[in-house]
């Protein structure tokens, strides 16, 4: 069997867990320590949008391949399934069902001309913020997990191998 699923399950994971982990803990943090709250929440906005979308296709591929290395009997991937699953999931609700109702909050705002951290929204907004800032942190822990359970190069042959002796 060929390692090229293996490589890519890796390639994807590493590129989503780095990715989530770049943005939510390196920039996002340098965007409101340099620029002004508003402008900074803007940006980050639009980074954690992308972000999102990485998540998504990563997540789908990642699953997809994981089950096409089950199905070829590398069970090892049964439980990192599970985890990609996880994170899959913290996307699809800190952000796709959370972030259009802060992105709802920040308009309104802006639309009675206030800045949101001084609006009647501001309350409501940094409950909706905190719970998907607890779901991006369950995601890029998780994300950690699967980075350290993933098999490693000599394991990931040896199962292979295992495989195709079946």
């Amino acid at each position: 069997m060929s390692s090229a699923p293996h490589r890519v399950f890796r390639l994807l994971t590493f590129v989503w867990v780095g990715s989530a982990l770049t943005i939510g803990y390196v920039v996002a943090p340098t965007l409101f320590a340099m620029l002004q709250r508003s402008v900074a929440g803007d940006v980050a906005a639009r980074l954690f949008r992308i972000e999102a979308f990485v998540g998504v296709i990563c997540g789908i591929l990642t699953l997809a391949l994981g089950n096409v290395l089950v199905r070829r009997g590398v069970s090892e991937y049964r439980r990192l399934r599970w985890l990609v699953a996880g994170m899959l999931l913290c996307v699809l609700i800190g952000y796709f069902g959370l972030q259009p109702f802060m992105d709802a909050l920040r308009s309104t705002a802006r639309e009675s001309g206030l800045d949101l951290a001084h609006s009647p929204y501001a309350a409501r907004f940094g409950l909706l913020h905190g719970i998907a800032s607890l779901f991006y942190l369950v995601e890029t822990l998780i994300g950690l997990a699967l980075v350290w359970m993933l098999p490693a190069g000599s394991h990931g042959r040896a199962a292979e191998a295992a495989g195709a002796a079946a």
